[in-house]
This record gives C-alpha cells, sequence and structure tokens, in this order.
C-alpha cells in the first residue's frame, strides 16, 4: 500500500469525475431513467459518465485494486483494497438542480475504509479524511476538519436526506432522536455528512444505505474525529442504518432513543 499515491489517485478522479458531471448540471437536456419500478430512483448519464471516468483511472493506475461501483457494479481486484465509488450521491437533488449532490470516493481494506473525499463539483468543495488527512478545500481557501465535538443532544442539530427516512418504525425512530434535538433539517444527502467533519452539524441519522453512500463519509468523519457506526453502535461500512456523530455524547444519546424500535 503507498498512501501518497492513493491519495494522488482519488483526487484525480474526483477531478475527472467533477470535469464529466459538471456539462451536465442544471442542463435542460439532461436524460433521467429509473431503476425502481415501484418508486422512483433515478440516474442520469452524468452519474454514469462519472463513474466511467472514475473507472478509466483506476485502470490505469491502480488495475490491481477491486471496484465497487453504483452504476457498473463490482470489478475484482488481488491487491486487498476495494474502491467504493458513488458518482452522484443525491442524484434527485442534482435532477432538481440543488448543489447539496456530492460524488463520493473511498478506499476499503479489510477491515472498512481507510480514506475518503467527499466532493461537491459545483461549488468547489472537497473534504478528505485518512492517511493522517482530515481537511477541505474550497473557494476559502484550505482549512483543517474537526467535528464539534461532545454536546448535550438538546443542543445539537440533526440531519437526515428524507422526512420519511425508509420504513415507518426507522420513521418512527428517527423522530423520537429528532424530538430531543435543538435543530433538524433534511435534504442534504453526503454534504449533511460533511458538514459534521466540518464541525457544523452534530449528527445524521439515515436508515437503507449502500456501501457506496457511507464508505466515504465513516472515513472523512473518523479523520476528523467522530463517530459512525449502525443504530446498535456496530460497523456500518456495507450500508444498512447509519448514526454519525461529532462526539460520544451525541452518539450515545442517539443509540439509547434508537434502541427500543430496533427489533420492530
Amino acid at each position: 500500500m503507498d498512501p501518497d499515491d492513493i491519495v494522488k489517485t482519488a483526487h484525480e478522479m474526483a477531478d475527472a469525475a467533477r470535469q464529466a458531471i459538471l456539462p451536465f448540471f442544471r442542463g435542460l437536456a439532461l436524460g433521467v431513467d429509473n431503476k425502481d419500478s415501484a418508486g422512483f430512483d433515478p440516474v442520469t448519464e452524468a452519474d454514469r459518465a462519472a463513474e466511467r471516468a472514475m473507472r478509466d483511472i483506476l485502470a490505469q493506475r491502480r488495475p490491481h485494486d477491486a471496484i465497487l461501483g453504483e452504476e457498473y457494479g463490482a470489478t475484482p481486484g488481488i491487491s486487498g483494497l476495494t474502491w467504493v465509488l458513488d458518482p452522484i450521491d443525491g442524484t434527485r437533488a442534482f435532477l432538481s438542480g440543488t448543489p447539496t449532490w456530492g460524488v463520493l470516493i473511498a478506499v476499503s481494506g479489510p477491515e472498512g475504509p481507510i480514506y475518503g473525499l467527499i466532493d461537491q463539483p459545483y461549488i468547489g468543495e472537497r473534504f478528505e479524511g485518512g492517511f493522517g488527512r482530515a481537511a477541505m478545500t474550497g473557494p476559502q481557501g484550505t482549512r483543517a476538519l474537526a467535528t464539534r465535538g461532545d454536546r448535550p443532544l438538546s443542543q445539537a442539530i440533526l440531519f437526515t436526506t428524507f422526512p420519511e427516512l425508509g420504513t415507518p418504525n426507522e420513521g418512527a425512530a428517527f423522530r423520537a432522536v429528532s424530538a430531543q434535538a435543538r435543530l433538524t433539517r433534511y435534504g442534504m444527502d453526503c454534504y449533511a455528512y460533511a458538514l459534521v467533519a466540518l464541525g457544523q452539524v452534530d449528527l445524521v441519522i439515515e436508515a437503507g444505505l449502500n456501501a457506496y453512500d457511507i464508505q466515504a463519509p465513516i472515513a472523512v468523519i473518523e479523520a476528523a474525529g467522530g463517530i459512525v457506526t449502525d443504530w446498535s453502535g456496530g460497523p456500518v461500512h456495507d450500508g444498512g442504518r447509519a448514526v454519525a456523530a461529532a462526539g460520544r455524547e451525541q452518539h450515545s444519546a442517539a443509540l439509547a432513543l434508537l434502541a427500543p424500535y430496533l427489533q420492530a
């Protein structure tokens, strides 16, 4: 493993994804397909183009690594490392013209993610974590990432993407936490996780995630001093129900409120 090469490759991939996506953003002729016959799970040519661009770089720079991508599935490797890619996390936001979607890139070993990027091409912000790095770059320059640390739930800012969250039971569990938080906001997709790492937000609680939704946020938030687990406090790098917290106090309080709903 060469951390410097991994980091350089990840940034090159994020740059390529930006170039692939931005010509489509807020365009009038953006084609949208639905991947869910029972609901609405959109995918656009921007999603596909970005993942192809990132895979092309991996084929050139790190051909022995495995890949798991949202749009093109799994490609085996022999190095023991897997690149976990979500070319546009928040496609609904993307096709709505809002700039809260992002590109997620993670590198995972046998125990889970070891490095990650959350990139927002339109506003030019990039958050990275792992290998001793915890930083963001954006229009105001470069700054270190650090979570807020411990705070009472009564002072916490809480996010989730969808008000209904998932199943009715999962929605009720979220509302139990929301009732105790100072402020609840919705709809930020991966950007909410970046805000935890930046020290702006205390908690993100979500359900129904895939590995490519959560692995990059895990790496970035943990590098910034935060905690990301499933609703019972275990690993969540394979997806499912996630709690991302800025400190142990918020994390413990959220788990205690979620616990009664775990078996239902």
